[in-house]
């Protein structure tokens, strides 16, 4: 069946939290459940721990956590927070 429109953009994603604090495991929970119900299998999720990896941090200019940066499709954006407003998330992750 031939492709009719044009396909969407791969989604990356990633996720800056510090370690299991109560907002990093929320922030987890709340991008893996809106990447799966909206973006299926197109997109991807990196999770950075700063207490393992904080030098990361500092090159992508992340102060705060938890941050989830949209680095495909461009522009790069920035979610700071427990990604709890779908509406507002799901806004920034599709570009629109």
């Amino acid at each position: 069946m031939p492709k009719t429109g044009k396909q969407e953009a791969r989604l990356v994603l990633r996720l800056y939290v510090a370690g299991n604090a109560p907002n990093s495991i929320r922030a987890v929970t709340n991008a893996q459940a809106l990447c799966n119900s909206h973006f299926a299998s197109r997109y991807e999720l990196e999770i950075v721990d700063l207490l393992e990896h904080p030098q990361r941090a500092l090159t992508d200019g992340v102060i705060v956590t938890p941050t989830l940066i949209r680095l495909l499709p461009l522009p790069v954006q920035k979610v700071v927070g427990t990604l709890s407003d779908a509406e507002q998330l799901l806004h920034v992750l599709a570009g629109t």
